[in-house]
């Protein structure tokens, strides 16, 4: 055999040897090795420090009364301690502190007391601690017929009409008849006799015998010399235009004797004689 066909044979047999042995490999199941890396979290705790404040135990309306029981101590964070909470640590008999003051702004159930929120027992009356700088408060006599039936509630805010009876004289061209009219508008109500909020059942109308509002100075001269004229009467106003400060139109001219556009504005007769109310009258 000659030497090429030699090599042509090795060749040959050589080929089929890989493709042999790569059949095989090809039959042979594979085994797949997978390496899973569990990502490890490390939650790192923090202590919080914290401290025992006085807390309310529920919802509380202007003039309601605190009692101990609604009071308690709540674990409040050291950092978020406003100045002014009664801490556990410095004031421990606060508790017995507040027992009996009275609210004169609304607190919420698990808010921290402050003393600006509170009248305590033996201080400043209330009345004078819910009133502005300026103002003043002023008491009306009123019944069922004169106070919206009784729905006239603390907070609520009033129109003043002043109800009474003009004289005839006919040297002023005035004749006999029933006046009404507007003196103050968008007065607040302080209290109902001496009730300062509605009750904790959500008291719906209260029949009392004395409303005191808050007027200013000016305000209460006009309020006392309509009580000695006439009837003064308070109108409920709604919601909506209940807005403090605005729109009081008060008629203060009237202290200084001015006509109303109503046939001289108000008199009041004495022995007789036709004099008019205020100030300014003669």
């Amino acid at each position: 055999m000659s030497p090429m066909r030699i090599i042509i044979l090795l060749l040959a047999l050589a080929a089929a040897g890989g493709a042999a042995f790569l059949a095989l490999q090809l039959s042979r199941p594979q085994v797949l090795t997978q390496t899973v890396t569990k990502d490890r979290t490390v939650v790192e705790e923090r202590e919080v420090s914290e401290v025992a404040v006085l807390t309310v135990t529920r919802d509380f309306a202007v003039g309601e009364t605190i009692d101990a029981a609604d009071l308690k101590w709540s674990p409040w964070p050291r950092a978020n301690v406003v100045e002014g909470y009664y801490v556990q640590t410095t004031l421990p008999a606060s508790i017995k502190t507040l027992a009996g003051a009275v609210v004169k702004a609304a607190l919420y159930r698990g808010e921290p007391v402050l003393p600006q929120k509170v009248v305590i027992k033996g201080q400043q009356g209330l009345l004078a601690t819910m009133m502005s700088a300026e103002m003043r408060a002023v008491s009306i006599e009123i019944s069922a017929e004169s106070a919206s039936g009784g729905f006239i509630l603390p907070n609520d805010r009033v129109d003043l009409i002043l109800t009474y009876q003009q004289k005839s004289e006919p040297e002023y061209g005035v004749r006999d008849r029933i006046i009404a009219t507007t003196i103050i508008s968008n007065v607040r109500v302080l209290a109902i006799d001496q009730n300062f909020a509605t009750n904790e059942e959500g008291e719906t109308a209260r029949l009392g015998s004395t409303a005191t509002i808050e007027v200013t100075p000016a305000e209460a001269e006009l309020v006392a010399m309509s009580m000695s004229v006439g009837e003064v009467s308070l109108a409920l106003r709604p919601l909506e235009t209940s807005v403090s400060g605005t729109d009081r139109n008060p008629r203060t001219e009237l202290l200084q004797g001015a006509s109303d556009g109503l046939g001289g504005g108000i008199k009041i007769i004495r022995n007789g004689k036709a004099s008019t109310a205020g100030v300014g009258g003669n």
